[in-house]
């Protein structure tokens, strides 16, 4: 057996739905299954015969199917699904009550793992309605015979697998131990060098398969977890360190940096900059000194005023000449995730130029426009988008500002120098890639993300970026009042909402979902939908107010309709689905309600409430969940009590782990990997150790196993 062999070669009564569950699972080489780890594990004590069952346990057994059938109970003719299950030491009754289809599924002679409580007393003890895993395997592969006591793979623990539909745990269970049998995990390579392998203490790769996959102990599990989870944040560093030092070895397009012009420039502003908003500015600043391309992410709390930095670093930009040209001008692209978002810059930009007057386009899929408008009274005007995408081209527009659109192959420019994309985390590793070969010399690259990243995320998904971090509000914004309401405390809301409609302000309801449920598909889902609350609110609560509505199924003209409204203060109350959540930009919109908060995460939730810290003026935001369980109790008193983003997305990341604060599957990482991110001790590790390997080796032609696994890690993350 080969590591590289298809499952399929050495499984050969593989059924079509198996194949397709593999799969699924992303189960295609023997190292393939051979890296599908358990997720936990069960003891051995969990393990029994039937022999040795007690009434009232909880039990796992391994046995034969014997005399399925379905019958009624003599009163009530209730349907009951019964069979026997039998192993060596003897035979008990499995009983489903009101399940009869589930004796269909069964057939005499089947092996199965079932789980569940022992029902009854003394001689008629049985399982009551017990979970049943119906793997095909041989009769001779009962538990009595796995990894069983006295064989090379000895273990106390059974692991449990991520399943799909026609695989099951038991049986990759049953495939792994034949696979360890040809001992085919020992030619695997390892990657990691083992000058890191003994400075960390870490298992050798072949030890380290059968600790997972087969632990004596629960330590010999966590040896082997910790052991992978460093090799995929070690893997992924390599591959940002090697993109890094790529980029650092281009030459990027020289910008004139003209201090006293980006002085001017920034007092021309509306407010006053920040410190931090000065010192972030005087960072990018520098590295446009510099030869090759600058790499940096920008976080900064909701309301910090990052797009005044993009602002300002892309007016130094655009006033820039090409080298050797005395007319025309160096070029910005500014990636937007949303064309709500993108209008929403567009507009923001045209402020801050209006006595600049250096051309600004915006592309999104719906339009494109230039400003300044040669049409008097109006400030940009719509352009064809043949027109639009040859203007850019020959130089004419020198900061273009869009949505996916700017990624397109159709739209090319002339003097790229400058790319910045707006919350980061929305876009793969593959649309920063297409904006940065957008032109035939790298430009210099600036995310930004408003949704604060721990700094083990951070170091991890963006290692191959610098960080500057905007701690700091612009002067006079007050902190949002936030309440957590139980429903009976809903009013104690609705008066708020009164009272700041009442001094001339806005508010925001935030929905869970869209439309009403169909009740005969989704009883059991209660959330709030944006038509129905807006309906209800009208009718009931807010009579005399103008209340509209924003959701992700408009179109972009209605959306666009229905901001603009807004924005000019002619709805009183826009009910939003969390489309509003990033970026929107109200200042007179002073209170915002949360209907089924728990559905949301922190992040989000953190998001959604920056959408009422845009002014001076005192603002408030009531969170109204629907459940009031420990879970929702704690995450609600974080949101409550956290002082920033930051405090926030830590405790996001204690709580739920990074795969559901930033999409774990967006970037291609495992959940190992994933739960290993709390660990900062081990993130710097993998980093600096990464660092130093590709500085020797920049092109790992000294470490075949490591290049292999870095490939697969760059491979993954490019998974859109």
């Amino acid at each position: 057996m080969n590591p590289e062999d298809l499952v399929e070669k050495h499984f050969t009564r593989l059924r079509p739905e198996q194949k397709r569950a593999l799969a699924k699972l992303g189960i295609r080489t023997i190292r393939d299954l051979l890296y599908h780890f358990p997720t936990r594990y069960e003891t051995s004590g969990d393990v029994g015969t039937i022999a040795g069952v007690a009434a009232g346990a909880e039990v796992t057994l391994y046995g034969t199917v014997r005399k399925p059938d379905i019958r009624k109970t003599w009163k009530s003719r209730r349907p009951i699904a019964e069979a026997w299950l039998e192993d060596a030491s003897g035979k008990i009754k499995m009983m489903w009550f009101s399940q009869p289809y589930i004796a269909k599924t069964l057939h005499d002679g089947m092996m199965v793992k079932v789980s569940g409580r022992v029902a009854g007393e003394g001689a008629k003890i049985y399982l009551a309605n017990p979970a049943i895993d119906k793997s095909p395997i041989a009769p001779e592969e009962t538990h009595d015979t796995l990894f069983h006591k006295g064989s090379t793979l000895e273990t106390e623990l059974y692991p449990i697998y991520p399943e799909s539909m026609g695989i099951s745990s038991l049986w990759l269970f049953h495939a792994l131990k034949k696979v360890f049998e040809t001992r085919v995990h020992e030619q695997f390579e390892d990657p990691l060098p083992s000058e890191i392998l003994a400075r960390y203490k870490l298992p050798a790769l072949s030890s380290a398969l059968v600790f997972i996959h087969a632990p004596h102990k629960q330590p010999d599990a966590a040896a082997a977890k910790k052991r992978f989870a460093f090799e995929e944040v070690f893997a992924l560093q390599v591959v940002m360190q090697q993109r890094r030092n790529a980029l650092l070895r281009e030459d990027a397009l020289p910008v004139t940096i003209d201090r006293a012009q980006l002085k001017s420039f920034i007092a021309s502003f509306p407010f006053p900059a920040t410190a931090a908003q000065t010192q972030a500015i005087d960072t990018i600043v520098s590295d446009f000194g510099k030869t090759h391309p600058m790499l940096r992410l920008l976080e900064g709390d909701v309301g910090s005023g990052k797009t005044a930095v993009a602002a300002a670093t892309a007016y130094l930009v655009a006033t820039s000449l090409p080298k050797g040209r005395i007319a025309g001008a160096l070029q910005v692209a500014y990636l937007c995730p949303t064309e709500i978002l993108a209008k929403q810059h567009f507009s923001t930009f045209v402020s801050y130029f209006r006595d600049h007057p250096i051309p600004i386009g915006l592309i999104t899929g719906s339009e494109c426009r230039v400003f300044p408008s040669r049409v008097p009274y109006e400030e940009s005007a719509k352009l064809s988008k043949a027109t639009f995408r040859k203007r850019v081209a020959d130089g004419l527009i020198p900061i273009v500002i869009g949505t996916h659109a700017l990624v397109e192959k159709s739209l090319s420019f002339k003097y790229l120098a400058y790319a910045i994309i707006d919350e980061q985390h929305r876009f793969g590793t593959v649309h920063r890639q297409k904006l940065a070969t957008k032109s035939a010399v790298s430009p210099h690259l600036l995310s930004m993300t408003a949704t604060p990243i721990p700094r083990t995320l951070a170091l991890t998904l963006y290692g191959d970026l610098d960080l500057t971090i905007l701690d700091q509000m612009p002067a006079g914004r007050k902190r949002v009042e936030t309440a957590v309401l139980a429903p009976k405390e809903r009013e104690r809301a609705y008066e708020r909402v009164r009272a700041e409609l009442a001094l001339g302000h806005q508010a925001y309801v935030i929905c869970p979902r869209i439309d009403e449920p169909d009740p005969a598909k989704e009883l059991a889902l209660q959330a709030k939908s944006v038509k129905a609350e807006a309906a209800r609110l009208q009718k009931e609560v807010f009579p005399e107010a103008t209340i509209g509505i924003l959701h992700s199924k408009m179109t972009p003209s209605e959306k666009e309709e229905a901001m603009e409204t807004f924005e000019r203060g002619e709805t009183d109350i826009l009910v939003a689905t969390s489309v509003v959540e990033v970026g929107v930009n109200v200042p007179n919109a002073t209170v915002i309600l949360i209907e089924g908060a728990e559905r949301f995460g922190l992040a989000q939730l953190h998001q959604l409430r920056g959408r009422v810290i845009r002014s001076t003026h005192q603002s408030y935001c009531f969170a109204l969940p629907e459940t009031t369980g420990e879970s929702t109790r704690e995450r609600m008193k974080a949101f409550k009590n956290a002082k920033d983003g930051f405090e926030l997305a830590e405790y996001d990341l204690t709580l739920r782990g990074a795969g559901e604060l930033v999409g774990g599957r967006q970037w291609g990482v495992s959940d190992i990997a994933m739960e290993a991110l709390k660990n900062i001790k081990l993130v710097e590790a993998a980093r600096t150790e990464a660092a130093r390997l590709v500085e020797r080796d920049p092109d790992l032609r000294g470490h075949p196993a490591l290049a292999l696994r870095a490939h697969t890690a760059d491979k993954e993350m490019h998974l859109e």
